[in-house]
């Protein structure tokens, strides 16, 4: 493995719907074959239209409409599943980082699909073949704190799956599963910044071009154990 860089792309307008998000990309910095490209999901939902004008009263309905379930409240706190089957804090839909007062940013339709079109799109202008991955920040059960997770995915291995193999001990790994995309996602952050207004950072020096999707990372309801 080559060393590993993360690098946030600086200099990114407020998206607004239409936006040729890799044609900005392309001209803020040199892509290389094998790198990945993170983006926060409120850049892909920007650029898709995934607004809501909305007053504070109206925010819940807005939220119970992008929810598929409601999973548990406390107060004013809903965790809810989301179409694609995501369980987070209020179905993704999110005040912070709104490209104005009074709107409310909702999760991208389909965040695979986008990330699908961004990388064919970075393909077209750039020629190299790169992979795309797709965040947003989770909570998660029993531990403070947030971190970023892949929502949307392609041209990556989203899961490395190291069943059968043998530690250095010679101890075979029964159910180990490394979720490669969060993990790359929770890194990225990291250079991202949840102020900054800095929505994509490049990924260099990882071997991890594959045919996964963050679909893959959503838990099957039978083997959930905490709803």
């Amino acid at each position: 493995m080559s060393e590993l860089t993360i690098r946030p792309v600086r200099g990114l307008p407020e998206l607004r719907e239409g936006d040729d998000l890799a044609h900005m990309i392309r001209e803020r910095t040199d892509l290389e074959a094998g790198d990945v490209v993170v983006v926060v999901q409120k850049a892909i939902s920007k650029i898709e239209g995934r607004i809501a004008r909305v007053d504070e009263s109206e925010k819940m309905e807005v939220i119970l409409s992008e929810a598929k379930r409601v999973v548990r409240t406390r107060g004013s706190l809903v965790i809810a599943e989301t179409r694609h089957g995501f369980i987070c804090a209020s179905a993704g839909v999110d005040a912070s980082n709104a490209p104005e007062p009074g709107t409310l940013v909702l999760l991208p339709i389909d965040p695979d699909a986008s990330a699908s079109l961004l990388r064919e799109r970075l393909g077209e202008l750039t020629g190299r073949v790169v992979g795309v991955i797709v965040t947003d920040s989770f909570g998660r059960p029993w531990r403070q704190g947030t971190t970023d997770v892949a929502i949307g995915a392609a041209g990556i291995e989203v899961l490395r799956d190291l069943k059968g193999e043998r530690d250095p001990n010679g101890y075979e790994l029964k159910s180990t599963v490394i979720a490669i995309a969060d993990e790359i996602a929770g890194a990225a952050q990291l250079v991202m910044g949840k102020l900054d207004r800095t929505p994509v950072a490049i990924v260099r020096g990882l071997d991890v071009a594959g045919h996964g999707t963050a679909r893959d990372l959503v838990m099957p309801a039978d083997r959930s154990l905490f709803d």
